[in-house]
């Protein structure tokens, strides 16, 4: 049995797992439906419109999401990001962060989106307590971008909502970028030049086998190394230290001092080591590492009952066992029978 949690508050007895890693960091998938079918995440041919998404039932409310929250909170969890699925399709989403905002303990409320529904949401989700957006943009060529999405609306929809954001102050925005040898790589250094000097920092990800449906091969990788070494022979790089421990991307500064621009290498130059990230899923199951195979339930306690003690045992019991090292296992595992390990819970069901 997990012994009682009595003064998590004291640095002494901070929460932390098999290695060491405090509860700094939660994701929270608010919903499992997006309106792109990106490739790599949602493929068309799998999740097209006979797809069963889930009822409402057995998706969290804003009362559940309130309680767990406060319950992570507590246990040292200080930041926040809401993702999907797409969270914006999520209604009345603004409603769920003025809620979490006043969370006591909570630092930081981020929201990742695909942002096409940004330019009429921005207003209302900053007057609620959102601070700030990560965005989802693959390309500024438009070919590539509908190649990528499944040929859902527009870079246009995109940059309108990132210039939305921008003007309620949801800054710094952030913008994702994930990269696909042969897909969309010939147009990095476009992107790079066009946020350059905009304040905003572009963030360029490794294509990573996250869940069973986006067919991943490590051919299909383009290395962080590479990623850098294109952009600098146009615009001028220099290595940046980390923000703050835990930071997934390496940072890149404009030698010109024009901005800078982030890497995120989990096939490459795993980060665990540093993970301080949980996650909860759309239906509420606690997950350990984006590239799990399952989570622990926690809509069912809280359906049937359980204290907020009893609820925050299960996390407690759930972080101190954790052992997650994925990006850092990866390359064994590939070698085993040439296939990587079977993963059930896909990237729209935790996010990113």
């Amino acid at each position: 049995m997990t012994p009682p949690v009595k003064n998590l508050e004291s640095p002494a007895a901070e929460l932390r797992d098999a290695f060491e890693r405090p509860l700094r960091d939660l994701r929270i998938s608010v919903t499992d439906r997006c309106n792109f079918r990106c490739t790599y995440c949602m493929p068309e041919e799998i999740y097209g419109e006979k797809y069963k998404f889930l009822p409402r039932a057995e998706i969290l409310s804003f009362e559940e999401i309130e309680r767990l929250v406060g319950i992570f909170a507590g246990l040292g969890a200080r930041k926040l990001r809401i993702t999907g699925g797409e969270p914006l399709l999520r209604v009345d989403l603004p409603d769920l962060l003025a809620r979490l905002a006043k969370v006591p303990g909570i630092e930081d409320l981020a929201l990742t989106t695909n942002a096409t529904l940004l330019a009429r949401k921005a207003e209302a989700l900053a007057e609620a307590g959102l601070r700030r957006v990560t965005v989802s943009l693959d390309s500024l060529d438009e070919s590539v971008f509908q190649q990528m999405n499944g040929g859902k609306l527009s870079v246009a929809h995109v940059l309108q909502g990132i210039a939305a954001a921008e003007r309620v102050g949801l800054g710094p925005i952030k913008i994702n970028t994930v990269v696909q040898k042969g897909v969309n790589d010939h147009t990095l250094v476009d992107l790079a030049r066009h946020f350059k000097g905009s304040g905003h920092i572009l963030r360029f990800i490794e294509y990573m086998d996250v869940g069973t449906r986006n067919e991943w091969d490590r051919t299909h990788v383009v290395s962080s190394a590479e990623i850098v070494e294109r952009i600098a022979a146009e615009l001028p790089l220099e290595p940046a230290a980390p923000n703050y421990r835990g930071e997934v991307a390496r940072r890149w500064l404009y030698t010109d001092g024009e901005g800078e621009i982030g890497v995120i290498a989990s096939v490459t130059q795993p980060f665990c080591g540093d993970c301080t990230r949980a996650r909860l899923t759309t239906e509420g199951k606690l997950v350990t590492c984006l590239f799990a195979a399952d989570g622990v339930d926690l809509r069912a306690p809280l359906r049937e009952g359980a204290s907020d003690d009893e609820i925050r045992e299960h996390i407690v019991a759930t972080w101190r066992a954790r052992r997650d090292r994925y990006s850092e296992e990866r390359g064994a595992l590939l070698q085993v029978e040439g296939q990587r390990d079977p993963r059930r819970i896909e990237m729209y069901q935790i996010g990113g």
